[in-house]
């Protein structure tokens, strides 16, 4: 069986894949707004300096950078960070692989920066401010 796609299914695509990935960071920033002790707890006890600061970092780059990717706006920098922010977090936090829950962890944050780096190659899709910018300025989307 074969299926075709209308022009109109095929560009809402990267908005619901923008929707999709942007909400684990969301998520989990409003966890740390949550309980920032217990964040700012792990994050030290893993070796980190600064857990007040890395928190605060952590915190601004799902929150801003989850909410950036859900608008389509600069998506191809924000994925590039949100990518790098997620094999980070794998390698610092989740590099106990011997542990089939840290393995699982670790492997999540890999396939969320394998998606992102599908955004940074074909931008942010039709439904992003992004492309909303580049009509409105007469430039290429692609060079965001």
């Amino acid at each position: 069986m074969t299926t075709t796609s209308t022009p109109a299914s095929v560009s809402v695509l990267p908005l619901i894949g923008r929707l999709l990935i942007s909400s684990i960071f969301l998520v989990s920033a409003f966890g740390k707004l949550m309980a920032p002790a217990g964040t700012i707890g792990y994050i030290a006890s893993v070796g980190l300096p600064l857990s007040i600061l890395a928190f605060a970092a952590a915190l601004a780059t799902e929150l801003v950078g989850g909410a950036l990717l859900a608008l389509g706006y600069r998506t191809r920098l924000v994925a590039v960070i949100l990518a790098l922010f997620s094999v980070a977090s794998a390698l610092i936090f989740h590099n106990a692989l011997g542990d089939q829950n840290q393995l699982f962890h670790f492997l999540k944050n890999l396939a969320m920066a394998g998606g992102l780096l599908q955004v940074v190659a074909f931008g942010g899709g039709a439904f992003s401010l992004d492309q909303r910018h580049s009509k409105v300025t007469g430039t290429l989307s692609s060079a965001r």
